[in-house]
C-alpha cells in the first residue's frame, strides 16, 4: 500500500486572490469553497480523482521562506513569454538566496508563497525524452 497526494495546501490571509492567481497560472478552476478556504483543480471534474490546491485561510501573513514550493515549466510558449505572463498575473521576483547562475526564476504569488519557473519548457523536456 502507498499514499497518494490529494491536495497541496497554501496558506493565505485572503484566499481569493491567491486562488484566482493559481487558477489563471494553471488554467484550473475553483472546485470548492467554504469559510476555511478555496479548493482549485483541473477543469472537467478531474479534481475529484486527482490533485487539488487548497488555499486555506490563516490569521497571519507569511514571514519566512517556504519549505515546499511548486516548480513550473512553460507549456506552449517560451520561458520568457511565460515569465512575462506570470508577472502580469501578479507574480513578483523574489530572492531566497539563489545564486546568479541558477537556471530558474524564483517568484512569489500574491501572498508571498514561492514558486519557480524552470528554464526548460514542457516541449523541450518532451523532445529530450523522445530522443532517448
Amino acid at each position: 500500500m502507498t499514499s497518494r497526494i490529494a491536495a497541496i495546501a497554501l496558506d493565505a490571509v485572503d484566499p481569493r486572490p491567491v486562488a484566482d492567481f493559481w487558477c489563471a497560472v494553471l488554467g484550473w478552476q475553483q472546485v470548492d469553497e467554504d469559510a476555511d478556504g478555496i479548493s482549485i483543480g483541473p477543469p472537467g471534474g478531474a479534481a475529484a480523482a486527482g490533485l487539488t490546491i487548497d488555499v486555506l485561510r490563516v490569521p497571519e501573513a507569511k514571514t519566512v521562506k517556504n519549505r515546499l514550493h511548486l516548480d513550473l515549466r512553460a507549456d506552449g510558449s517560451t520561458t520568457a513569454e511565460e515569465l512575462a505572463r506570470l508577472e502580469a498575473l501578479g507574480a513578483r521576483r523574489v530572492d531566497v538566496g539563489q545564486g546568479d547562475d541558477v537556471t530558474w526564476v524564483v517568484l512569489a504569488d500574491p501572498e508571498g508563497n514561492e514558486l519557480c519557473l524552470l528554464q526548460r519548457t514542457v516541449q523541450h523536456v518532451e523532445r529530450e525524452e523522445a530522443a532517448g
